[in-house]
């Protein structure tokens, strides 16, 4: 028979609201008590209750997990007003979620510039957001869902800076396990990453990946079968988990600063504000001259040209009569130079 811990527990769905509350993953937090990710797992949905030494574990990290929360009340019991700003409350989510996504989105591509311009590029979708963003139950999720949608998407091969391969990872078994990973289809690696290497349950990655519980089931037994298939020793769940984390370690991927981020999206948002402002008035302007110079009746088409029928070819030169050649020798026997030829002569 199981022992409860001697300090009360919150319910489950406050369990798991307390560690994301204090930015833990599920592997942290188990690390910290020292059990597997699949029991604390259990205990955040209520499948199980946590007992003896580490019940009690998991009850001393509820309680300081739950401290920070009691102090930000006020005497009369009501939430006290938030303290950080919209500036500072991006920049502690992009601190704390950033460095990792950038190394989880390696994973799903193999290309270290792409991964840091996904995460780059969800943030800023997320800046631009940010009041649905800072509602979300679960912001990390939100961000994360993005950087994998821009990161999977089919249009990169076009791209001329993302045609000519990346040098792999230096290591040998690293090497071996990222190529069996790029050989999945996009849909179960996603599935694969999500759920071996961030730490989600089943229903968490079916939801992220907006497929069904059975489905994305489906899809990471059948990714786990394949990589296994190309790297044998990777059967076991909990060693592809490890060799997840540390393969992403490795690359060291450093993401540009928040204030850049935050920055670079407000830039590019009124780049491109200007741009549709310019294409919106070249498309009134080229209306504005169209009506302008648009004919206001009807006007017949002229008429193609025609040959004129019915003139006479032009006569050709005859013979001349007696007359004519005398007359022309004579014309050739007059002086036709000097000022005699322009004296008249008496008729």
């Amino acid at each position: 028979m199981t022992e409860s811990p001697a300090s009360p527990l919150p319910p489950p769905k406050e369990r798991r609201r307390l560690r994301e509350a204090a930015a833990l993953t599920q592997a942290q937090a188990a690390e910290r008590i020292g059990v597997g990710r699949a029991t604390l797992r259990a205990w955040e949905r209520g499948r199980s209750t946590p007992g003896g030494r580490e019940g009690e574990a998991y009850a001393r990290l509820l309680a300081a997990l739950a401290e920070p929360a009691a102090g930000r009340r006020d005497a009369d019991g009501a939430a006290a007003p938030p303290a950080l700003t919209p500036d500072q409350a991006f920049d502690a989510l992009y601190a704390f979620c950033a460095p990792a996504l950038v190394r989880q989105t390696y994973l799903l591509t193999g290309r270290r510039e792409l991964a840091r311009e996904a995460v780059e590029h969800a943030f800023q979708v997320a800046w631009q957001r940010w009041p649905e963003v800072a509602q979300d139950r679960d912001p990390a999720g939100w961000v994360r869902a993005m950087a994998y949608e821009w990161a999977l998407s089919p249009w990169h091969r076009f791209r001329p800076r993302h045609r000519s391969p990346e040098p792999p990872p230096a290591d040998p078994a690293d090497r071996a396990l990222l190529n069996a990973l790029l050989e999945l289809p996009p849909s179960y690696r996603r599935t694969l990453v999500l759920y071996d290497g961030v730490g989600l349950d089943l229903p968490e990655t079916a939801a992220e990946t907006e497929a069904s519980t059975p489905a994305a089931a489906g899809r990471l037994t059948r990714a786990r079968e394949a990589v296994a298939a190309r790297v044998p020793h990777m059967a076991d769940p909990a060693e592809l988990h490890r060799r997840l984390v540390e393969l992403a370690s490795t690359e060291r991927l450093q993401p540009p600063g928040p204030t850049t981020v935050r920055t670079t999206g407000e830039r590019r948002n009124v780049f491109w504000t200007r741009a549709a402002i310019a294409f919106t008035v070249a498309i009134i302007g080229s209306t504005a001259l169209t009506l302008r110079t648009a004919p206001t009746h009807y006007e017949p088409p002229i008429a193609p040209a025609q040959a004129v029928q019915g003139v006479p070819p032009p006569a050709a030169m005859g013979p001349l009569s007696r007359e004519e050649q005398a007359l022309r020798d004579k014309l050739r026997r007059s002086q036709t130079s000097g000022p005699q030829r322009l004296t008249p002569l008496a008729g």
